[in-house]
């Protein structure tokens, strides 16, 4: 090959790279409601919202379907009790809602069930610590409920629900108490992210717990400060974790962790900056759902995607 050919073709195939790793939002329809404080899962091709604000000091118990594939909502039947701060997790195809705060602001344990099959919600052994604004993963047959705050007091609390006994037990507590936190399962351990506490402000901590070893371990931390963040998992298993709320106003960084790496990456900043927010991954895909644009009770429908590059 001639030299002006084979700078030529190396310039397309560099070109052509630049464009597969390109990675931009794209906006969705937006939700039925505008509400904040949400806690969000996907089972299948859909994804579940539940509770949350609607108002100013008004919880819900309402509970919304995205269908990713047609791009369409609808309404599932609403939770047994109405609750804002809550944390969730899915175990075969079945979503759990724990904790969480009910009005005005009381912290809650409760632990529901939804079988989206059936659409019907189910009560089951409560918590022993109540908490809202912690965060919880699956891990195998069990729950792993992590953080949150009680009276405005930050917990290091992680406690474990096995799905088989239906049984609630202590666990060995995180390193640093926080709440308003993100949270996500990767190679069967449980990341626990960022997060805020009273007299500290947000945090850039992180850290996993390792089932099989009973202990915390300390990973690299975040570049970025958040509390009012929520984390996912990429089919990949690298996780993203977006929004979050500051002085200033809302966080619009949006961070990737890779864990085989132990390195975190920058991802293009969310159009609408969110705190109190969902967030679902599916494949490479992650999708950010409504939450409150500004710090404090402001309310938003925005549902916005982002398909993150291969690792």
């Amino acid at each position: 090959m001639r030299p002006g050919c084979f700078i030529l073709a190396l310039a397309a195939l560099l070109v052509g790279c630049g464009n597969a790793s390109a990675a931009e939002w794209r906006t969705l329809k937006p939700s039925p409601l505008k509400r904040t404080e949400v806690a969000a899962a996907r089972v299948g091709g859909a994804i579940y919202v539940v509770g949350g604000f609607v108002s100013a000091g008004h919880t819900t118990a309402a509970v919304e379907r995205y269908d990713i594939a047609g791009n369409r909502w609808s309404k599932a039947r609403s939770m047994p009790v109405a609750l804002n701060h809550a944390a969730i997790a899915v175990h075969r195809n079945d979503i759990y809602v724990v904790g969480g705060y009910e009005d005005p602001n009381r912290s809650t344990s409760h632990l529901l069930r939804y079988d989206p099959s059936t659409d019907r919600w189910t009560r089951l052994a409560k918590m022993p610590t109540r908490r809202g604004a912690l965060t919880a993963g699956v891990i195998k047959d069990r729950l792993y409920a992590a953080g949150g705050a009680d009276n405005g007091t930050a917990l290091n609390t992680l406690e474990v629900f096995d799905f088989k006994t239906r049984r609630w037990s202590p666990a060995p507590p995180m390193t640093v108490a926080r709440e308003h936190l993100g949270g996500a399962v990767s190679g069967n351990a449980f990341h626990v992210l960022a997060g805020r506490a009273a007299g500290v402000g947000n945090m850039t901590v992180a850290e996993r717990y390792l089932p099989a070893e009973r202990r915390w371990e300390r990973l690299p931390d975040l570049a970025r400060a958040r509390g009012g963040t929520t984390a996912s998992t990429l089919a990949d298993g690298r996780i993203v974790i977006a929004g979050g709320e500051e002085d200033a106003g809302t966080i619009k960084e949006v961070e990737l962790y890779d864990p085989k790496a132990r390195a975190w990456s920058a991802l293009p900043d969310m159009p609408t900056p969110r705190h109190g927010l969902g967030v679902v991954a599916r494949g490479r895909r992650v999708f950010t759902i409504q939450g409150g644009p500004q710090p404090g009770f402001h309310f938003s429908d925005a549902l916005e995607a982002l398909t993150v590059p291969p690792g």
